[in-house]
């Protein structure tokens, strides 16, 4: 007589351990990932000479890009991976990237939008990230096939983990 019925897998420990191994390879990959982008937009801010912004704030701008949104909506769309939503959108605000105005329809909600200022920041970021796309196209590092298949499996993963927190509730 089996232990397992007919429809329950054997699971393989080694194999399970192997898979939890290469799973935790790749949060930290994407959690190092993210923090060397900030990086390369902090670095590249240095280097044209724009320093009262920082990394954060400046993928915040690239983000919005046309849309005119309100703070929630920066999280629900994606926009905004950060931990203080309301502290950058105040210092953007404050420093002419942003332009802010009060919902007609809910008084409550804040409405923002780039500014004149905050578009040519969204642009150096744009004119950085297409260079960074041309650079590995160019140098074989990362085909379209290859790069649409990790979009294809991080959505994956975002689609799995978004379920888990609705679960909860």
């Amino acid at each position: 007589m089996s232990l397992h019925s007919p429809v329950d897998p054997v699971i393989d420990p080694s194999r399970s351990k192997a898979y939890m191994t290469s799973y935790l390879d790749a949060l930290a990959l994407v959690e190092r990932l993210h923090r060397l982008l900030l990086d390369v937009i902090k670095d590249e801010f240095e280097r044209v000479g724009v320093l009262e912004i920082n990394a954060v704030q400046a993928l915040l701008l690239f983000n919005i890009g046309d849309n005119e949104v309100t703070a929630g909506e920066l999280k629900s769309r994606g926009y905004y991976q950060g931990s203080n939503v309301s502290y950058n959108l105040k210092r953007l605000v404050e420093m002419n990237y942003m332009h802010h105005e009060r919902c007609e329809i809910d008084r409550r909600s804040v409405r923002v939008r780039l500014t004149e200022k905050g578009r040519e920041i969204r642009n150096v970021v744009t004119k950085l990230f297409e260079g960074h796309a041309e650079g590995l196209e160019s140098r074989d590092i990362l085909s379209l096939n290859g790069i649409d298949e990790i979009t294809t499996a991080l959505r994956r993963v975002e689609r799995y983990w978004a379920d888990q927190i609705r679960y909860i509730y």
